[in-house]
Formats: structure tokens, sequence, C-alpha cells
């Protein structure tokens, strides 16, 4: 008797240790909400009741991430430029920094843009054909520094993404900064021009890891530089000039086409770059922007995109609230339903219910959750840097920024906009892959995926005027937790 006791003892031991060596995993929540969190980790749930259930699906794997972030323009450059160097710092560690929001993803502008200090174009020299006459010297002051400045700061390093607004005035048949076409007998020109770029930064130790055709092909009503493709044009340049050279010069560098809003015209220009193999050989992906509408993600064109092209990517390359000055040290204009974008005025009237007025922290969240959950795999914002005015723009076309600055009096001001970009860049990282869910409340928008190193990140909002309880469940393990009213969390669950 005494010996099947102590057997009996013995094995309930040993299966006491096997139970408690099981580790059980962690569940970390932040949160940035509209009554004062600003990714602020939250560790204490009360009243947690009637939850919501949200079960994550680890085995549904849907689309590799590529990253998050945003632009290096000259607008943001010369800003920093203004600043004393604790604020320049301060600035782009919150940007590029492990303790910041460690951005892996980046744009910025070939040759001038909207929000450029003046036109220039890197190929000045009418004529040019061969580029004799290129110089990024542009750049020196303000661009180039303020990348590699990034570069020594970030831990992981971040990919370039880079997008001509305009072919030199010289190139294109209406001789103008704005609209106008590339003229076929610059074609070449226009593909070295591409080559070039590429390896001046490369000289300045700053890769480019991929390109876009042109930015907004479809033009902007004159307003700002730009130049015109159709589809097939695009295709043409692309499959006959811009691909062969860049296969010669540069075969690891990606080009992605479109570059503009989504929606029917995605859809149109998704039939022609995937028509066939011959067609879609040199893309590898396609760019995209918000600007149709900052409220509505349109999931069916970008559902077709990804159908067309399944082993492509889809990158959301440009996006802000625009049409706005920004509101200076106001944290609740951020969360107010008061911020139009362009349409609010212009948009033709079957249009004008894509463009409500719009919380801009739900602009944002609410279009990378909806981007993610449809085969979207990277997002980039736009300026990283503003000032009061929401500019310098030589065009006097304001917006808004993560990050607004007064240079007079080097003060800098962190809007919600840069918590909310956060929420997704610092935790969903480069190759996590987005994976399945289950959400019990339609009320709650959610996202999740699980990084390189095992941990899985979730992302949830709640527009909601009220808090809500939520039991989050990966496998066995459960935590049951809590989303303020008007609120975004990311939870990592790590072992």
């Amino acid at each position: 008797m005494k010996t099947t006791t102590f057997i009996t003892a013995i094995i309930s031991i040993i299966i006491l240790m096997s139970c408690n060596s099981k580790s059980s995993l962690n569940f970390d929540v932040y949160e940035t909400s509209v009554d004062g969190h600003k990714l602020e980790k939250v560790t204490e749930f009360k009243n947690v009741e009637n939850p919501a259930e949200v079960m994550l699906h680890p085995e549904e794997k849907f689309q590799t991430i590529t990253g998050f972030g945003g632009s290096f323009t000259e607008a943001s450059a010369y800003l920093l430029n203004q600043l004393s160097k604790e604020n320049r710092e301060k600035i782009l560690s919150a940007y590029f920094g492990p303790e910041g929001a460690a951005y892996s993803l980046t744009r910025t502008h070939i040759n001038s843009c909207d929000f450029s200090v003046s036109n220039y174009s890197y190929a000045p020299v009418e004529g040019d054909k061969e580029l004799k006459h290129f110089s990024i010297d542009e750049d020196r002051d303000d661009i180039i520094p303020m990348i590699k400045e990034a570069q020594a700061i970030s831990k992981d390093g971040f990919k370039i993404m880079a997008s001509p607004w305009t072919a030199s005035p010289w190139m294109k048949d209406n001789k103008d900064w704005r609209g106008g076409k590339l003229l076929p007998e610059y074609y070449d020109t226009w593909a070295l021009f591409f080559s070039k770029y590429i390896d001046a930064y490369k000289a300045e130790g700053i890769d480019i890891w991929g390109l876009t055709v042109e930015n907004e092909p479809l033009g902007n009503n004159n307003n700002w530089e730009s130049m015109h493709f159709s589809a097939e044009e695009m295709v043409d340049f692309v499959k006959n000039h811009m691909g062969p050279q860049l296969e010669k010069t540069h075969p690891d560098v990606k080009i992605f086409g479109y570059d503009q809003n989504r929606g029917e015209e995605l859809e149109e220009w998704a039939r022609v770059m995937y028509k066939d193999e011959e067609s879609s050989k040199y893309f590898d992906g396609m760019a995209i922007h918000w600007y149709a509408s900052t409220y509505d993600w349109f999931p069916e064109s970008l559902n077709f995109t990804h159908e067309m092209a399944p082993e492509k990517s889809i990158i959301n390359s440009e996006a802000c609230v625009d049409a706005e000055v920004p509101h200076w040290q106001d944290d609740a204009w951020y969360w107010a339903k008061e911020a139009t974008d362009w349409g609010w005025d212009w948009a033709p009237d079957d249009q004008k219910y894509l463009h409500p007025k719009y919380v801009p922290v739900y602009r944002y969240a609410r279009n990378i959750i909806g981007s993610l959950n449809n085969w979207v795999d990277g997002w980039i914002d736009w300026n990283m840097v503003l000032n009061r005015q929401g500019g310098p723009n030589w065009f006097k076309n304001w917006c808004v920024a993560p990050v607004i600055v007064d240079p007079d009096k080097d003060e800098v001001y962190f809007t919600p906009l840069y918590h909310t970009m956060a929420h997704f860049s610092k935790y969903i990282r480069p190759g996590a892959v987005r994976i399945g869910f289950n959400n019990s409340d339609d009320d709650l928008m959610v996202t999740a995926a699980k990084n390189i190193d095992g941990s899985v990140a979730v992302v949830i909002l709640n527009m909601e005027q009220q808090a809500k309880s939520i039991k989050l469940s990966l496998g066995e393990s459960t935590k049951d937790i809590r989303i303020s009213a008007k609120a975004i969390q990311t939870v990592i669950i790590s072992e």
C-alpha cells in the first residue's frame, strides 16, 4: 500500500511539473486613446464584462509584411535643418530608433515634388540624352543628410522606395513641370535616369530598394509636378526600356506600377499590367494611394488586384490628411470628427459620400487595418515633418504630418497620428505574416500578424464612445483585456 501510494505521488508530481514547465504566453498591451494614453503599456483591466471574442488562427496565413513608415521629402528635411540638434535627433529617433516607431519602409521623391522648396531636376541640361550632367547635388543639403542620420539611428535598417513626379521638362511634350507626357525619343534617357539615380545614391551609402515608375500617372489637374501615363504606355515603357535597363544595371531593385488611387482605376490598371507574363514581367507589384477616399479602403479593388497577380506585392505608397492646416498641440482635434480632405469641397456629387468629415486617427488606423486585411503588405505615410502651416510647399498645398514643428521657436509636437503609426510599425516587423482571426464584435476592427521571432501582434481599433471588453485567444491561452473608448491597442503575444 505504501509503495503504491508513493508511486502515485511521484506520478502526480511528474504530471504537475510537466504542466508547470509548459510556458504560458505573455500578453503585453499598449494603448493610445482619446483620454490621453500614448502608446502606453496597460496592465490592469477593470470590469471586464460581456467580452467580445477575438480568436487568432496562426495556421491561416496570408501576405508577408514588407513594412511601415513615412517619406523623406525636401520639406521635412528642410525643416529638420532649422531645428536644434537636440530636436532633430529627437524626431529622427522617434521615427527610426528601436525605442521609437522603428520605421522599416520609407519613400522619397526623385527630382522635385509639391513638398519641395522649389522645382528642380537632376538632369537640368536640355538635350543631355546620355545624362552626362546628371547630379543629385540638390539633395545634399537636406534629403541625403536626413536619410543618413536615420540610417545611423535605425537598428534593423529600412527600405527606401523612390518615386518621380516628373521628368525634366525638356523631355516632355509640353516642356513644363506640370502635366504632359514623356516624349518617346527620351524613353531610353528616362530609363537611364533611374539607373543613374540609384548609382548616385549608392555612392552616398544609401541603397534604393524599389522604384515606382511615376507618381500619380493620371495627373493632379496640373497643380504641381506631374507626368501622365496611360496603363498601356507605362507597361510599354517598363517592358521595353526601364525594365531591361535595370535588369542590366540594378536587377535587385524592385519596380512598382500605377502609384495612384484605389478603386475602379486600380482595377483597370491591374488588368493591363497583369494581362500576361510579358506585360507583368518586370513589375514586382502595385503602388497605391488613399486619396479616392480616406474613409473607404476599397476592399473589392484590392482583392481584385491581388487575384490578378497573387505573387505580386501591393504597397500603399502615400497617404496624409490633406487640404487641412495642422492643429498645433491640440490632441483633441486629431480625435475629433472635424478633419476634411480635398473631396469634401471638390469631389463630384456622386462621390462626396467617400469624403466625409472624419477623425484623423481613424483615417490612419482604419485604413491600415482594412488594407492589411485585404492583401496590402506595406503602408507608407507621406511627409514625416511639416510646419504649423502644413508646409513648406511651393504650391501651397497644405497637409498634416504626424510630427509638426515650429522652427522659429524650435518646438516639436508629436500628434496622435505619430502614435497611431507606431502601433503598426513598431510591433509588426518586416517578414511578419498576416494570420487569420475571428472577431465577434463588428464594432471592433482587428488585424493580426506573426513576426519572425514567433511573437504575434494584434492591432485592435475601438471607435465607439464606450470601452469594450475582449477575450483574446491564441490556442489554449487566453487573456481578458479592456480597450478604452476611442482607442487603438496593440497586443504582443509571446512566450
